[in-house]
This record gives C-alpha cells, sequence and structure tokens, in this order.
C-alpha cells in the first residue's frame, strides 16, 4: 500500500489526483489536533499496513520521517516531497505567530488568503479549478487545527542525522517554482540520502500534486518501481524528470 501524507492545512483532498491514479493507496485525512510531528506520525502508523510505502508533502514530509523514525521497518520506499530538514531558524517562530494573529485577528479565511497564495505558482493562481479547491480545503481545516500544527512545526525535533541512515529508495521531489521549498533545498536533502532520486517538477509551486498531477504521477509511478530494498550503495541523485 502506497500511504499519502497531507501537509500544513490539507487533508486527503490534496492528493485526489494520486488517489486515482494509484488504486492501492490511502491519504491521511488530517491529523485532527495533534500538536507534534511525533503525534501525528502515531496516527499515520495506526492507518498503515505491516508494511508500505511512504509520501509525505510540505509538514507531511517531516511526519514521513517521524515515521521511519518509529518505524523504519516498515517503511519500503519513502517520498520526501516539497519538505524541509532544517531545524527552527531564527525568526521562524515569530513569523509564524504573526500568520496565526492574521486569522486570530482577521478571520481564517484572511489568514488563508495571505499564507496560500505564494505557495502557488503565479500562472497557476489563475485557474479556478485548481485555486478555488485548495482555497476551500485549506479554510475548512480551520484555526484550531491550523495553530496545532503550527505548534508541531515550531517544536519539531532535528532531523538531519537521520538522512543518511535511510536505506530504502527515495524520491525527493518539488515544483520548479517553489519559492517556500526550492530546488535547491531539495538537492541538498537528496544528496545526503543513499538511494535517492531528485525530481524537479517544471512549472508547478508548492502544491504540485494539483498544480501538475501528470508530472506528480509519472514520478511516482518510477518510484514505485524500484526495488523497496535497493542495495545499490550511493546512488547519485537525478534533476532532471
Amino acid at each position: 500500500m502506497l500511504l499519502f501524507l497531507p501537509g500544513l492545512a490539507c487533508d486527503a483532498r490534496i492528493y485526489e489526483p494520486q488517489l486515482a491514479a494509484f488504486p492501492d493507496s490511502r491519504a491521511v485525512d488530517g491529523y485532527g489536533t495533534a500538536d507534534t510531528l511525533a503525534a501525528m506520525a502515531r496516527l499515520a502508523l495506526e492507518q498503515a499496513p505491516d508494511s508500505f510505502d511512504l509520501f509525505g508533502h510540505s509538514m507531511g514530509g517531516r511526519i514521513a520521517l517521524e515515521v521511519w523514525r518509529l518505524a523504519p521497518e516498515r517503511v519500503r520506499r519513502l517520498a520526501l516531497v516539497s519538505s524541509g530538514v532544517h531545524s527552527l531558524r531564527e525568526g521562524e517562530a515569530a513569523s509564524r505567530a504573526a500568520l496565526q494573529a492574521i486569522g486570530w485577528n482577521h478571520g481564517f479565511e484572511a489568514l488563508i488568503d495571505e499564507w496560500l497564495p505564494p505557495m502557488v505558482a503565479e500562472a497557476n493562481r489563475g485557474n479556478a479549478a485548481i485555486y478555488q479547491p485548495l482555497r476551500q480545503m485549506n479554510v475548512e481545516a480551520g484555526q484550531e487545527v491550523f495553530d496545532a500544527q503550527i505548534h508541531a512545526l515550531v517544536g519539531r525535533p532535528e532531523v538531519e542525522s537521520l538522512l543518511p541512515r535511510i536505506e530504502c529508495p527515495t524520491l525527493v521531489m518539488t515544483g520548479e517554482l517553489d519559492t517556500w521549498a526550492p530546488p535547491a533545498q531539495q538537492a541538498a536533502i537528496a544528496a545526503m540520502i543513499p538511494h535517492s532520486e531528485l525530481v524537479i517538477v517544471p512549472g508547478a509551486g508548492h502544491m504540485l500534486q494539483l498544480e501538475a498531477p501528470a508530472t506528480v504521477n509519472a514520478a511516482i509511478a518510477r518510484w514505485l518501481a524500484r526495488p523497496a530494498r535497493d542495495s545499490t550503495p550511493n546512488l547519485q541523485p537525478t534533476s532532471n524528470f
């Protein structure tokens, strides 16, 4: 089974094109008000079989690493998509709190309308078929869930030391126009993981599953075709899909 993990203010709807394309797949449909990445990882593990492929987007990538930390023997393949591995940066907690305050003071829709546009490539923001369902999903997450997830992100554990220990085939992917998780950052992540492949999706921003589903699905299919335990040492990441 392939298990998809959504990111901040997202649920299973972020993976609609992927769930349709891969019948043996499931998406965690949100994390309730869990406020640590470890708690979210445990929720994911409760929904997973004994052995599974794991795909995490954005915050979901960080949750995927916590799943791997808790149960590496259960993860056959790993995908870290538009995610990060850095620890809390100077000023990050304050900037996230300022975003939360928009919701507290002006309503949660105002928060989403501040946060979401930079997450989507400019050319795709005017595409109602992409943007409006995405915005609706984010708005429906609500302030309480958003605050819990920000708490989890601000309190996240160190993960960079995990990367060289990951033994399963790993897909690292981001959008060409993702300013939140840019290609250079993803290349650095891929370089730290043995048996990794780096895919840059042309024309897509942070929400690449909905912005470029055909390209994303093709990358997933290629990743799933790799042997679940790739014994080839030190495969070099590739940058072109």
